[in-house]
């Protein structure tokens, strides 16, 4: 994959930032914005006239949007060999969160980087790992290749000074906190026996317990169980900011419990199990994934389309598109569109859009996310404690630690690499996105990660910030569930995307993407 492109004004903005270390000469550090300009994605927000289409096209399918979601739909289209079919994607590669970069030969990702091992409710997505060899049935028993399989050590939490295995903070914690810990374990097990937490959300029914704990705010039923331990409430906290992008304090009691309950558990220190179960992680992400649904599309795929319009017609459906390369609108005419756009954006696109979709676009709210890709040449010292991890994260800081590009690979002799540094900075900072240059971006995670590696500042030869407006909705407390089921439709548009689940996971997108493609074939 090569490396981005940046723009000119993103590089004039401050292509040189000195680097605080020991070296005698202060270093000048290389960095800029990845992706294309944020003006791109804002088009719509301008009020314009539009000029007249300038092309016409006419196929069968139109899919709007080519994030996992869209790529999945297309997938199945071409499953039931419909192949007269368009995916326009506002970017210049396909993949939403989901792509990744590459940064001095090294890949490494611009968004999620990694796929838990799909439990059984999730059929798409094991047929899909299945279909390009990840998944396979041995002696009879399905198994995934160990490969792709996250290597051991997988994670650990820098906490007092020190290094420890896990992100639980246990190092020299109170029995208190402990008893917590246990307490918090028997919960998650009687709400897993209580009520179904699937994957997909939508595969299971939402009975009466879930919206109940869909209604209130995970701090809330905290309190209501007594549990407010400050080491708890930081985990607890930083799983739904690493998994929703927003904090205990904002999502609902089941996103919190769902975390847990819909997956591996909760357990507490001594109590057997793993704090995290199986993933599958490459050194560029979840781009592995998305590569592997875009490279079959060919043409099909139109990068650099701005959707302006969805319109359904006496004829069927026309969509128009803004081709950023030729800078003309092109119009598309189809029996269907499968809308994979977020909701907020299917509901200012869409003319006449349906009642559901308003009302969705109504309480969904968003979470902005900022990637810091860390280019170091050499190994970082280490503080004491558990050895280098794939997950490294710093007890009580405001990003979401770092995962190692080179963790997956077997070269016995560490090199140069890329830790790529998660934030999420809330709603208040959307603005800020904007407004700050990258050097903003990179000093906050530089302040955080030299803490456990005080030489990185020494080390560090680029930088590449990744900025993400709206990278995923946030499951907030409501009195009745988003969830829809995958399939939606509303006349000649079928609607696809995570946003449906109220959250943003590979499973839930692929998943509503699968299921639509089907639908309009």
């Amino acid at each position: 994959m090569n490396p981005p492109a940046f723009t000119r004004r993103a590089l004039l903005a401050g292509a040189a930032l000195p680097l605080l270390g020991c070296r005698e000469e202060p270093a000048v550090l290389q960095g800029g914005f990845s992706g294309k300009p944020h003006e791109r994605g804002h088009l719509l927000r301008a009020a314009r006239d539009w000029p007249a289409p300038a092309v016409l096209h006419r196929t069968r399918v139109v899919i709007a949007g080519g994030g996992v979601a869209g790529l999945a739909a297309a997938r199945a289209l071409r499953q039931r060999r419909v192949d007269d079919f368009a995916l326009l994607e506002l970017e210049d590669s396909a993949g939403g969160n989901s792509r990744g970069t590459r940064i001095a030969g090294i890949d490494c990702p611009l968004g999620a980087h990694y796929l838990p091992v799909p439990g059984d409710s999730a059929v798409e997505v094991q047929a899909f790992l299945e279909e390009i060899g990840l998944r396979r049935r041995v002696a009879g028993r399905w198994t995934y290749d160990e490969r792709h399989l996250c290597h051991s050590p997988q994670e650990r939490l820098f906490f007092q000074g020190s290094w420890q295995d896990g992100l639980l903070p246990v190092q020299d914690v109170p029995p208190a906190t402990l008893e917590q810990y246990r307490r918090f374990a028997n919960l998650v097990a009687a709400a897993q026996k209580a009520a179904p937490f699937t994957i997909p959300r939508s595969k299971g029914p939402i009975p009466r317990v879930l919206r109940s704990l869909s209604a209130i705010n995970f701090v809330a039923w905290l309190d209501h169980n007594g549990l407010s331990d400050p080491h708890l409430r930081w985990y607890l906290d930083y799983c739904c900011r690493d998994d929703y992008g927003a904090g205990i304090g904002t999502v609902s009691a089941w996103a919190g419990l769902h975390y847990f309950a819909s997956r591996h558990g909760f357990s507490a220190p001594g109590d057997g199990g793993e704090e995290r179960g199986g993933v599958l992680t490459w050194p560029e992400g979840n781009s592995r994934l998305s590569r592997t649904l875009a490279e079959p599309l060919g043409e099909r795929l139109r990068t650099g389309h701005v959707v302006l319009r969805i319109a359904q017609v006496r004829q069927g459906v026309e969509v128009d598109a803004w081709n950023t390369a030729t800078e003309q609108v092109e119009r598309w005419q189809a029996a269907r569109c499968i809308v994979a756009l977020p909701v907020f954006v299917a509901a200012r696109v869409i003319e006449s859009p349906p009642a559901f979709l308003q009302q969705a676009a109504a309480r969904m709210r968003y979470a902005p996310w900022v990637v810091v890709n860390l280019h170091v040449g050499e190994p970082l010292a280490e503080r004491p404690g558990a050895a280098p991890s794939w997950d490294n994260v710093v007890y009580g800081a405001a990003g979401l630690g770092y995962v190692d590009a080179r963790h997956q690979t077997l070269q016995p002799v560490p090199g140069p690499t890329v830790l790529t540094w998660y934030c999420a900075p809330g709603e208040a900072a959307r603005g800020a996105l904007l407004s700050q240059p990258w050097q903003h971006w990179c000093g906050q995670a530089l302040a955080e990660l030299s803490q456990p590696h005080p030489d990185l500042r020494a080390k560090l030869s680029r930088a590449e910030v990744m900025r993400y407006g709206h990278a995923m909705a946030i499951p907030v407390p409501a009195d009745t569930p988003l969830a829809l089921p995958p399939g939606l439709r509303a006349g000649g548009l079928g609607f696809a995307h995570a946003d449906w689940a109220g959250y943003s996971i590979f499973e839930e997108a692929f998943t509503a993407g699968h299921l639509a493609g089907l639908l309009a074939a």
